[in-house]
């Protein structure tokens, strides 16, 4: 049977139903949004896009995202080169930075641990964490996984690839909320998480 829709449409509830957290029915309500916009708006949109996938990239020292390679929370001389935080996504780093208590260096992993997904070690930038420390002089390395289950698989994980470094490890304290994501959390807990960090 034909789709009652003309194809490009279709193409668009399809593409936009890929993204995480959009089902079909939020997918079509997207789609029916951008064909009553201007067109000047949804051209605007679709520029903004292609600028995004044409210009960022990661930077391939701490594998957050940039438009220049290192990036710069890699080149900033103010940074403080002792400290390592290591955070599951870019979100992460933009919700710590937020919370204006932490001056060091970043380490993106790219996602968790995940088995039920089969994501593993090897899927993340594990490797390169390790390398990085081998090669450089910091004294305390931050795991600021979520703490959910699978945040809490790859900090254990990632606790004994680093034991042998001779670095501090420590994690986050527990002010925040189990199950949650640090994107999500106000600057006030995140940075009071920070400041009471543990030894692991």
């Amino acid at each position: 049977m034909a789709s009652a829709l003309p194809q490009p449409v279709q193409r668009l509830i399809n593409e936009f139903a890929r993204l995480p957290g959009i089902g079909p029915k939020s997918a079509a309500r997207l789609t029916f949004y951008l064909l009553r916009m201007a067109d000047e708006q949804a051209l605007d949109l679709a520029a903004a896009l292609q600028d995004m996938k044409e210009r960022t990239i990661f930077c391939s020292n701490c594998f957050h995202i940039t438009e220049e390679d290192p990036c710069r929370l890699c080149t900033d001389p103010a940074r403080d080169d002792r400290l390592l935080c290591v955070v599951e996504e870019p979100l992460d780093v933009l919700a710590i930075e937020r919370s204006q208590a932490y001056n060091g260096r970043y380490h993106v992993l790219h996602g968790a641990i995940s088995p039920v997904e089969g994501v593993g070690p090897e899927d993340l930038k594990i490797n390169e964490l390790v390398h990085r420390v081998q090669q450089s002089h910091f004294q305390e390395i931050i795991l600021a996984t979520n703490p959910t289950l699978e945040g809490e698989s790859t900090a254990l994980y990632l606790q004994r690839r680093l034991t042998d470094s001779g670095v501090r490890l420590t994690r986050l304290a527990r002010g925040l909320p189990v199950g949650g994501d640090l994107e999500y959390t106000d600057e006030i807990t995140l940075g009071r998480a920070l400041e009471g960090r543990q030894e692991l």
